[in-house]
């Protein structure tokens, strides 16, 4: 799973949701020749990234190349079930990526686009946001 190796803080803020705001880094294509951008925003875990990953490799049939452009380093708390308040902060869960309309999450380049448009397709299913499929082109 995806985790940052050190952090400055052990415990985040949960902030809240800008739902106008659309995103102002991350909106190129910038190492492939296809990209899945979200349209839509929500946190993006690490399980969700690591699905995606495997469904893209899948569908690619391990050739051409991926890549992730969105890391989750926001760590989520969670308390265990039936504790009381009080207690404080619960223990680090998962870490997650939030994700803003604009962003491109992940890219592909190195294989037909009859194969990409499909791989994307399919790895656009395991997220919790709304995807589009754009190419180097538009």
């Amino acid at each position: 799973m995806l985790q940052p190796k050190k952090q400055k803080h052990r415990k985040m803020q949960k902030g809240r949701s800008r739902r106008r705001t659309t995103e102002t880094r991350g909106l190129t294509i910038s190492y492939g020749e296809y990209g899945l951008q979200a349209t839509s925003s929500s946190w993006v875990n690490s399980r969700q990234i690591e699905s995606v990953r495997k469904t893209l490799a899948h569908a690619m049939k391990r050739e051409g190349r991926v890549w992730i452009r969105i890391f989750p380093d926001k760590p989520v708390t969670k308390l265990p079930p039936e504790v009381t308040l009080g207690g404080g902060k619960g223990n680090i869960d998962s870490y997650v990526f939030p994700v803003k309309p604009g962003r491109i999450l992940f890219e592909i380049g190195g294989v037909s686009e009859k194969i990409a448009l499909e791989a994307l397709r399919l790895a656009g299913h395991k997220l919790p946001v709304r995807t589009k499929i754009i190419t180097l082109a538009t």
